[in-house]
């Protein structure tokens, strides 16, 4: 598939920008081929600089305010030269994607919510920029898509999906923004909880996982909120339980949770868990999960952690 986004003519400089991709879908940590072609009118065109960047509707960490564009990462793909007037210039590019790039495909559908573009920028001089945009599609990591799937199976529903223009404390962040996907919480799992916000950190060698348990309804001032956060290596993702490594992680959570209701402050509002502040355990070795299985304690019981340590 090949999409190509090209910018209107510019009246002044007569300059179109055309920018093609092979494939608009990609994934975290992979690199995006693909060409800038552009072409002038009748005068000579000073180019100053070509840049790449991935857009994404955002919004502030704040409920009130509104979404809005963000570029979050840029690359420049060309610099200082002149296209003579009816000539055309040819720029290959192989544009890296940030590990913690938000992910724009869940289950194989695109989120409306979740939209992604890749916006070229010609500077002809200083305060003009002509940009075309084409639109990307960013598929979930190994270790993203089994726990999606996972938490699905497990009965989880989602409920919303969106970028936040924000970071988050404690948590060593390459990006200015993450993502959060909010579920409402499974059947089994339900009464110490109501939503359940992941958050997903990556790097090269693995990925943090931070569950967020009720922190819309923290904001409001009807409970409290927490946040456990788990590591996994990429390597051995395809070999992992991930029902019994998911399921781990979430009765560690709960169990959590439940447990600081009885220190918790109901009419006092919290606006970040103090366990963020912690470092995160050391990833597990490839093939080993973080204790508990489907089949073991309920939840809010004393069995769900394991020998996986606390998982903050």
């Amino acid at each position: 598939m090949r999409l190509t986004g090209v910018s209107p003519e510019s009246g002044r400089t007569g300059l179109t920008v055309q920018t093609a991709l092979a494939n608009p879908s990609t994934r975290p940590g992979l690199r995006l081929p693909g060409r800038v072609t552009l072409r002038a009118g009748r005068a000579d065109v000073p180019v100053l600089h070509v840049r790449l960047g991935l857009v994404t509707s955002a919004e502030p960490d704040t409920p009130e305010a509104p979404r809005r564009l963000v570029q979050f990462h840029q690359a420049e793909i060309a610099t200082g030269f002149v296209l003579r007037a009816g000539r055309a210039r040819s720029i290959p590019f192989s544009f890296p994607v940030p590990w913690e790039t938000p992910v724009t495909v869940v289950g194989g559908t695109p989120l409306l919510s979740l939209r992604m573009g890749l916006r070229t920028e010609v500077a002809i001089e200083p305060g003009l920029d002509q940009g075309a945009m084409v639109p990307l599609f960013v598929h979930p990591l190994i270790a993203q898509a089994h726990i999606l799937t996972t938490l699905d199976m497990l009965g989880f529903r989602l409920r919303q999906a969106g970028s936040v223009a924000a970071r988050l404390p404690g948590v060593e962040q390459q990006l200015s923004l993450h993502q959060r996907l909010g579920y409402w919480v499974a059947p089994l799992y339900a009464g110490p909880i109501t939503e359940l916000e992941v958050i997903f950190i990556a790097n090269s060698a693995g990925l943090e996982v931070l569950l967020w348990c009720d922190r819309r309804l923290a904001l409001a001032g009807i409970t409290h909120q927490s946040i456990s956060r788990f590591r996994i290596w990429h390597d051995g993702a395809e070999r992992q339980d991930w029902v019994a490594t998911v399921d781990g992680w979430l009765r560690i959570a709960i169990n959590r949770h439940a447990a600081m209701a009885a220190h918790a402050d109901w009419s006092a509002p919290i606006t970040e868990s103090a366990h963020v502040s912690r470092r995160p355990d050391e990833p597990l070795h490839p093939g080993l999960g973080l204790g508990g299985t489907a089949g073991s304690a309920g939840v809010g019981g004393g069995g769900g952690g394991g020998g996986g340590g606390d998982g903050t």
